[in-house]
C-alpha cells in the first residue's frame, strides 16, 4: 500500500462526505459510527452550520481539550467541513487566528461556506497536505487534529512539520485512533480500513516514540473511548472482511485518545536542575 494510493483513496472518501454534508441529505450527518458518534455537546453546535456538523469525522473534540487561550494561533490537520476550526476560533477570540488545512477540494469549499455562513472573521482555510504544511517556521501557538494522522502514510513528517510549525513552547494537542497491542493483518492491509481511521492507527507506544524522534516533549496519551467488540463488528461490517473471525481479535485494541505534547523552548534543553528555569 502506497503512500499515493492512500491519499487517494482518503482523497476519494472525503470528498464524497463533502458533498453529502453540503446537500443536507436528509438533516442526517455522515459521521454516525462507532468512532465519530457523539463527540460534541448540544452547546457546542448549536450556533454551528448544520453542514459543519454533518460532515464531522473525528475520533474526539480536541478543541474541548487542548486548553486554547484569547489571542492563540491554531492550526487544524485536515480540518475538513471545518467544525473543529470554527470551535477554535470561538475559544480564541477575534484577537487570535484558526487556520484549518485540508488537501480535499469540496472540503475546503464546504468549510469556506460553512464560515460565511457563522459569520467568523478570524478563521483561514488552507490547501494542502499534512506532510507537507504551508505556513512558515514557528508561527503557530497550538496545533491540533481530529482523527486525521493516523490516515497519513508517512507520519514522521507530519510529525516533523507539526513540530516545525509550532512555536517553541507551542502544543501539540490532538484526537486520533491508537492501537494497544498487535492488530490482525487483515485489518492493516485493507485499503477501506485505512480510510476509516482503522488500520492506519499506530500502537500508543509507537506513537510516543514517532512523537519523541520529531523533538516533542512533555508527550502523554490518555485514552478517551475503548472500542469493544460490537464496536469493531458494526464498523467492519461490510468491508469485505470476516466480521465473526476479526472482531473478537480487536476487542479492547483500539482507543480513542488525546494526544498532547509540547516543542520545548530553547532554555528547555539547557535546563538540567529542578529550579534552573523557574
Amino acid at each position: 500500500m502506497t503512500d499515493a494510493s492512500i491519499k487517494a483513496a482518503v482523497r476519494d472518501k472525503y470528498g464524497q462526505a463533502a458533498r453529502r454534508a453540503g446537500d443536507g441529505c436528509c438533516g442526517t450527518r455522515v459521521g454516525t459510527g462507532p468512532i465519530s458518534a457523539n463527540l460534541y455537546s448540544d452547546r457546542e453546535t448549536d450556533a454551528l452550520p448544520e453542514a459543519a456538523v454533518a460532515a464531522s469525522l473525528g475520533c474526539g473534540n480536541p478543541t474541548a481539550l487542548a486548553e486554547l487561550k484569547p489571542g492563540e494561533t491554531v492550526l487544524d490537520l485536515g480540518s475538513g467541513g471545518g467544525i473543529d476550526v470554527l470551535l477554535s476560533a470561538r475559544r480564541v477570540g477575534p484577537a487570535g487566528k484558526a487556520y484549518g488545512l485540508d488537501m480535499t477540494e469540496e472540503m475546503l469549499a464546504l468549510a469556506r461556506e460553512n464560515q460565511r455562513k457563522a459569520g467568523v472573521n478570524n478563521v483561514e482555510f488552507l490547501k494542502g497536505e499534512i506532510e507537507a504544511i504551508p505556513l512558515p517556521d514557528n508561527s503557530v501557538d497550538v496545533i491540533i487534529s481530529n482523527c486525521v494522522i493516523n490516515l497519513s502514510g508517512d507520519k514522521d513528517a507530519v510529525l516533523r512539520e507539526a513540530f516545525r510549525v509550532l512555536k517553541p513552547g507551542g502544543r501539540f494537542a490532538v484526537s486520533d485512533v491508537v492501537t494497544r497491542g498487535a492488530v490482525p493483518e487483515a485489518v492493516c492491509r485493507d485499503m477501506l480500513l485505512w480510510v476509516g481511521c482503522i488500520a492506519g492507527a499506530l500502537e500508543e507506544d509507537d506513537y510516543r516514540a514517532k512523537l519523541s524522534a520529531a523533538g516533542f516533549a512533555a508527550i502523554t496519551i490518555e485514552s478517551t473511548r475503548v472500542y469493544r467488540v460490537e464496536d469493531a463488528r458494526e464498523f467492519l461490517t461490510g468491508k469485505g472482511v470476516d466480521v465473526n473471525a476479526i472482531a473478537p481479535l480487536v476487542d479492547g485494541k483500539f482507543i480513542s485518545a488525546f494526544i498532547r505534547a509540547t516543542k520545548p523552548r530553547a532554555t528547555d534543553a539547557a535546563c538540567s536542575a529542578p529550579t534552573c528555569c523557574s
